[in-house]
């Protein structure tokens, strides 16, 4: 029965092992990710630096480089945990195989005393024909006979657990040193931080200097910005109106149809789609804008991103900016690389491409959903243009003020915009 129980609490201990070993791959792999994301951050600020005149771009920078840092900083915490609870483990492994191991040893070592006052085979022949009959003679045979054999498997047994004793001491060994390691790397991690978060004290002192010219900048950012949206939501617009007209146009001609054939001369049917019908209702008023608009959703959260390459700069909802001014993004501000290429997360018609203070904007209709990208250099689609998922329909400008490299990305159900978040994948 111990002998099971020993072999249990083995099996539990290395399933233990093999899962946490699962998420400490995961963030290491996630710290690689981080560690990358620093240095092409750190490369950009000493280009930014090199220009004596502070920038909302250094600022900039410095952000995402302490978003980072404390990303990097909050994993590493997670490892250490992972390594207390492994190290934890790892000794309550040892000190149950130590205890049983001395169990198992004295036991054994009982056995040998006992086998030892009893080794000579005067005394095993006087054991065996002490019995009453031939019978119980037989069993004792067999019992000296089973007293050697489990004498050898204890012996294995206790080799065994000794190695794995051994196996484990080592793992709490190399455990404790990646501890110290660990800490080590946070010591660092919290130092650069803090230095970080000291340099943007003294770029934001600096760049209150200039505050004038910094809130022109954010204001012809934020002119763009509400002239973007309101082109999106004038275009939604103007596509539900004319979905409605169609509609309707065509409900009264096969109304007119209907009468002809019947002689009537008075309508005799309802109009599917009329002034009080639903946004909603007009989208999906054909059989193709339902099938468009079932399969879209049907796609939720496994959409693909705008661009193959990019990082969340501004997220969807209420936010303040780099001097502290209240905003509302109805999107994801996606930042990239150079010159990277835009593409179209689904399959749908182009229903608009208009140039907004120098730079595209394209809204791709997908049944009653609708898509939009702007702050584009190129645009290589047309209005009425049939794309598919994936699509290129144009390339990413580079933001004059930032020099950052900026796709935003909004989807709206009707004239409502709703969260990225819960339609791309996971990048």
């Amino acid at each position: 029965m111990k002998f099971y129980k020993a072999i249990f609490f083995l099996l539990f201990i290395l399933l233990s092992a093999k899962v946490f070993s699962q998420s400490s791959d995961d963030l290491k792999r996630d710290k690689k990710k981080f560690m990358q994301e620093l240095e092409q951050l750190n490369r950009e600020y000493e280009e930014t630096s090199n220009n004596k005149k502070v920038s909302l771009k250094q600022l900039s920078i410095l952000k995402q480089q302490i978003a980072t840092r404390e990303k990097e900083i909050s994993n590493i915490n997670s490892q250490l945990r992972g390594l207390d609870n492994q190290i934890l483990e790892t000794t309550n492994s040892v000190h149950n195989l130590q205890s049983q191991l001395t169990l198992l040893k004295n036991e054994y070592a009982a056995m040998v005393i006992f086998t030892y006052h009893n080794q000579s085979s005067y005394n095993k022949l006087m054991f065996i024909f002490a019995a009453k009959d031939f019978n119980q003679s037989y069993k004792r045979l067999k019992y000296l006979q089973q007293i050697g054999t489990y004498r050898e498997r204890q012996a294995k047994y206790i080799q065994a657990m000794q190695a794995e004793l051994e196996v484990k001491l080592l793992i709490l060994d190399k455990s404790k040193k990646d501890k110290s390691n660990l800490l080590t790397d946070q010591k660092k991690e919290k130092e650069v931080l803090g230095k970080e978060k000291n340099n943007e004290v003294k770029v934001v002192a600096e760049l209150s200097k200039h505050q004038g010219v910094l809130k022109q900048q954010q204001k012809e950012i934020q002119r763009k910005i509400a002239k973007t949206n309101k082109a999106i939501n004038l275009a939604i617009k103007r596509d539900i109106e004319e979905a409605r007209r169609k509609a309707e146009a065509e409900e009264k001609l096969a109304s007119k149809d209907v009468n002809a054939k019947t002689g009537s001369t008075s309508s005799t049917r309802k109009k599917a789609i009329s002034n009080s019908s639903t946004n909603s209702e007009v989208l999906n008023s054909t059989p193709e804008s339902v099938k468009l608009s079932n399969n879209f959703l049907e796609n939720r959260g496994s959409l693909p991103w705008p661009v193959t390459n990019g990082e969340v700069k501004q997220g969807f909802g209420i936010y303040r900016d780099e001097l502290g001014i209240e905003n509302e993004s109805f999107g994801w501000d996606i930042r990239t690389n150079a010159g990277a290429n835009v593409r179209a997360v689904f399959e749908g018609e182009v229903k608009q491409v208009q140039d907004i203070s120098g730079t595209f904007l394209i809204m791709i209709k997908h049944g009653e959903y609708y898509t939009a990208y702007s702050n584009l250099r190129t645009a290589n689609v047309k209005v009425g243009q049939q794309v598919s998922t994936k699509q290129i329909i144009g390339t990413v400008a580079t933001d004059q003020t930032s020099g950052e490299a900026i796709i935003s990305f909004s989807l709206y159900k009707g004239l409502t915009a709703v969260n990225p978040k819960i339609w791309l994948t996971s990048n």
